[in-house]
């Protein structure tokens, strides 16, 4: 097994285990909803600090419910990755056309060996 498939073995393995371990260990078995979002945690301890808090401005759009919310978050990730993957991939893509043309451009720009016109 090459060096490069050990460590995404590994990368793999590791993103594997922070998906299930919150589940099998029952992290959030305590709580009413389990795996809310920082917004509501915030929003709930907020209430608790003081209850006569009032936000400063309210979202544009609220969505409809929960459901949508989650869509549209899960469409923004998407997106996102969409456009890192572009990038990425653009930058692989140049580098090996920058080594092709350079392992192209060698064997005519190397000196010969014997000199001509002996």
């Amino acid at each position: 097994m090459s060096r490069n498939a050990r460590i995404n073995a590994l990368l793999l393995l590791a993103v594997a285990a922070l998906a299930v371990l919150p589940l099998v260990l029952g992290l959030g078995d305590h709580k009413e909803e389990p795996f809310a979002g920082a917004d509501a945690e915030a929003e709930t301890a907020i209430t608790e600090i003081e209850p006569d808090y009032e936000p400063w401005f309210s979202p544009l759009y609220e969505p409809p419910s929960g459901e949508i919310e989650s869509a549209l978050f899960a469409l923004q990730a998407a997106l996102g990755a969409g456009v890192l993957a572009y990038y990425f991939g653009l930058r692989r893509g140049r580098r090996q056309g920058e080594q092709r043309a350079v392992a192209a451009a060698e064997p005519a720009a190397a000196p010969r060996d014997t000199p001509e016109g002996d």
